[in-house]
């Protein structure tokens, strides 16, 4: 039986560059589909896949809709447990990993946000806060290469696509990250190196173009 795969997603998504960034490692095919969120209208097939959240990635196999980005990821990596593994097989390694991944993601998404769409003190606490959880997250790293070890896997995935906004923190929050965070952006350029993910992730100037579209929806100025 052939596998049926259709992403729903959004270009400039972290969450969905998280998809299909494993979707490539795993050398998946699959049927891109791409909602215009910027409209503020979702389509039908989003509201008929993902009734309950109403929001992007939604990942349908043979189907079967999966929701939010990591338990898609980690979906992927049971299903297509054949090709590349992307968690540790020691359960306590893959729990130090699912425990790190979930750190970033209720972390990363929100404190960066504040720095481009806040101002005054509330920018200066995002600022000192995002630069504490790189900073944390690079005495995880240690000296490896990448979060697990020497191999790209779920905590990298689940990272990564941040990268991509990297101009954007830096422009709107007058931050140098390559000095305040030396080890996490070395660590982010190994992974561009990787073609799974330098494939999905987006250019940096057009997230930045879309960021200041989205101030101006905003109207932040």
């Amino acid at each position: 039986m052939t596998d049926e795969v259709v992403l729903l997603d959004f270009w400039p998504s972290p969450f969905g560059i998280r998809v299909r960034i494993a979707l490539a490692e795993k050398g998946i095919k699959y049927t891109y589909i791409e909602e215009d969120l910027m409209s503020l209208k979702k389509s039908p097939l989003l509201l008929q896949m993902n009734p309950v959240q109403k929001k992007i990635p939604v990942l349908i196999h043979n189907g079967k809709t999966i929701f939010e980005s990591l338990i898609a990821v980690q979906y992927i990596d049971e299903v297509w447990n054949d090709r590349s593994p992307l968690l540790p097989s020691d359960p306590y390694q893959r729990s130090q990993a699912r425990f790190w991944a979930e750190y970033v993601d209720n972390k990363i998404y929100s404190i960066g946000r504040n720095i481009y769409t806040k101002k005054g003190e509330e920018q200066e606490v995002a600022k000192k806060e995002f630069i504490d959880t790189l900073k944390l997250l690079e005495e995880q790293l240690e000296e490896k290469s990448y979060f697990g070890g020497d191999k790209f896997g779920f905590v990298d995935i689940s990272l990564i696509p941040f990268y991509s906004r990297l101009k954007v923190f830096e422009t709107f929050g007058n931050l140098n990250l390559e000095s305040e965070c030396p080890k996490f952006i070395a660590w982010a350029k190994r992974c561009m190196q990787i073609e799974s993910v330098s494939k999905s992730l987006p250019d940096q100037d057009k997230i930045y173009e879309f960021i200041v579209d989205m101030r101006k929806l905003l109207g932040i100025e």
